[in-house]
Order: C-alpha cells, then structure tokens, then sequence
C-alpha cells in the first residue's frame, strides 16, 4: 500500500489519506467575517477531491484579529451557522473538518483597529499598511486567552473535527515566540510560550479532549538572532504536554526576510521538530508531486503532507496522486469514475 494512502489515527479521528489542505487565506468573507458561497464551494470541492483533512483559512478571534476586513471571523455566535454549512459541506465527502483559530496582532491591516503585540516594534516602517502596534496589557492578553477560548467553543458547535492554533507567520503567537518581536520584561518575555501554553490551556476547557489540537509554527525566521527548528523545538516542548497533539511545520513571516524557496524546502525543518518533541508533524511547501509526497511519509520525515497552492491548482490532486501511484481507492466520485479510462 502506498504510506501516502494509509490512514492516521489521531485521538478520536481517523484521516483517510496524509494529505491535507492547509489553510490560506481567501480574503472573501464579508465585512462582519461571515462566509460567502464562495467559501463553501471552495472548501467542499477539495473533500470531493480526495483530501483527508481540509482547515479552513485563518479565522479571528477578535474583530483587530483579522488580517484583512475579509477573513473569516469567529469572535461572534452569529459566525456559526455560516460554518457550519461549510463544516456540513466537507463533511458530505468523508473528508474532516478543521479550522484554524487566528489573531494577526501588529499584522492586522485593518487600520480602523486598536493594533497591539507583546512590544511596540512595527512589521514594516515603510509599510502604509499596517500600524506600529501598542505594547499589550496584562488585561489585552487575558482578553485574546478568553476570546481563544470562545472560539474553540464556536469551532464545536459549528461541528468541526480539528482546531489548529496560529501560531507562525508573524502573527500574535508568534510575535510572543521570537526574540525579534517579544522585547518584554514580564513573565511573557521571560517565558516566550507562556501565551501559547495559556492559550492551550483555555481551549482545552472548551474543546472535547477527544478531538485534536494543531498548533501551526514558523520554524525558521530567516534573521539572525531569530528562531530557528531547534529552538522552537525548545519552546514546544514546555507547552506539549497542555494538549498538543500534531505540530503544522511552517516558516517565516515574524519579519520581512528574503526567503530561497525550492520544492519541498520546509521539510528539512519538520524533521527536526518531529525528532526532537516527539510529536506527530505536517510538511509542506511546494510539494508538488505524488512521489514527493509519498517519500516524505515513506521514510518518516513527516506524518502529514500539507498542500496549498497545489490544491489550489489541482482540488483533485489525491486522487490523481493515487492514480499515479498505483493505489486503489474507494472515495473517488463514482461519478468521476471515467476520468481512468482517459489516462
């Protein structure tokens, strides 16, 4: 069998294949963070094509959370419904459902909003777009803890499978993470995962201890005097035991950098957090094939494959994937069935 298509147990939950769509952010919601048709048809038809697990993009927790006036929002009872049709759309292809909670902190773009982040150190000096943030209170951090929290609540109401914690790119998290945004002198700058700790800890009163937890990272800053693999390992493995139960190996973002991208680069970095927390990881960055995909599981570098702009691309890459490698599966769409012959 191919080791892309067996499935992962993890918790409660079996995923039918190791491929899963990551989240990216579609910028199509509505001004209130309310899903559009658009999402509903986009989510749904990467279940259709094959995917185990599809996360939902970055949605925030607060309204000065949001990246862009259009992300998704789930600081508000009134965003359930409009999730869960998109939960029920995913659902009705055997695939899982995840969401990615989110809080952009200095990267919110929305200028009408009060933008903070653990220190008062902008993103981008020449950036209009974005504010210099003001240095977060005891009582701003209680508040992004508490509305984490709620949102998890949100999340299993509207009858999502998975939760994933934002914590990479540069955004909230993840500026309490590194040493080039956190310059504080409290507990929180002292201890850099203090906030993702108490984040986990306020989602687990809220979330069912069956249902999994993924916490996505930026493993690399790319700056010197940054964090690197090692490093975040570190850090994650003070917080692992508070209910981590798969870590998203992403990178950069936390400050402008030139980044050398090439096929499959972030898995380098995967591989070393696996080893060295012993937790299950998710690869991705420009994991274009079938075969790549299916070395990276075959020989242990990573217990997930995540694609993005692939499945942007190709809704359909698993079951092209297993075509290509020979592997029989039985939640192709009979009314695809044809596609084979044509191969």
């Amino acid at each position: 069998m191919s080791h892309l298509f067996e499935p992962l147990t993890i918790k409660n939950l079996t995923l039918r294949n190791r491929i899963v769509m990551a989240p990216m952010c579609m910028y199509s919601a509505d001004e209130a963070g309310h899903p559009t048709p658009f999402h509903l048809n986009h989510y749904e038809t990467r279940a259709l094509g094959g995917t185990s697990l599809v996360i939902l993009e970055a949605t925030a927790v607060q309204p000065r959370g949001r990246i862009s006036a259009n992300d998704l929002g789930i600081w508000s009872d009134a965003h359930i419904e409009g999730l869960e049709k998109i939960v029920q759309g995913i659902h009705r292809h055997g695939a899982l459902a995840g969401i990615q909670l989110a809080h952009a902190g200095r990267k919110c773009t929305v200028l009408s909003e009060d933008v903070f982040a653990p220190s008062a150190i902008p993103f981008d000096e020449n950036d209009g777009q974005l504010k210099t943030p003001r240095e977060m209170t005891d009582a701003d951090i209680n508040e992004v803890i508490n509305a984490f929290a709620f949102a998890a609540e949100r999340a299993l109401k509207a009858g999502f499978d998975v939760i994933e914690i934002h914590a990479a790119h540069g955004y909230l998290i993840n500026e309490f993470l590194s040493p080039l945004t956190n310059h504080r002198t409290d507990a929180y700058g002292k201890q850099p995962e203090l906030l993702l700790g108490n984040i986990l800890k306020a989602i687990q009163s809220k979330w069912p201890v069956e249902k999994p937890i993924f916490v996505r990272v930026s493993a690399e800053d790319y700056v010197s005097g940054g964090n690197t693999s090692k490093s975040i390992s570190h850090l994650l493995n003070k917080v692992k035991d508070l209910g981590i139960d798969v870590v998203n190996v992403s990178s950069g973002g936390v400050v402008p950098a030139g980044i050398k991208t090439y096929d499959g680069y972030q898995t380098k970095f995967a591989e070393t957090i696996k080893h060295l927390t012993e937790l299950p990881v998710m690869s991705g960055g420009r994991i274009k094939t079938a075969e790549m995909a299916e070395e990276i599981i075959r020989n242990n570098r990573a217990d997930l494959v995540f694609l993005g702009r692939q499945l942007l691309i190709d809704p359909y890459f698993p079951l092209h994937a297993a075509a290509t490698l020979k592997q029989e599966i039985d939640y192709a769409p009979v009314q695809y069935e044809r596609w084979k012959t044509s191969r």
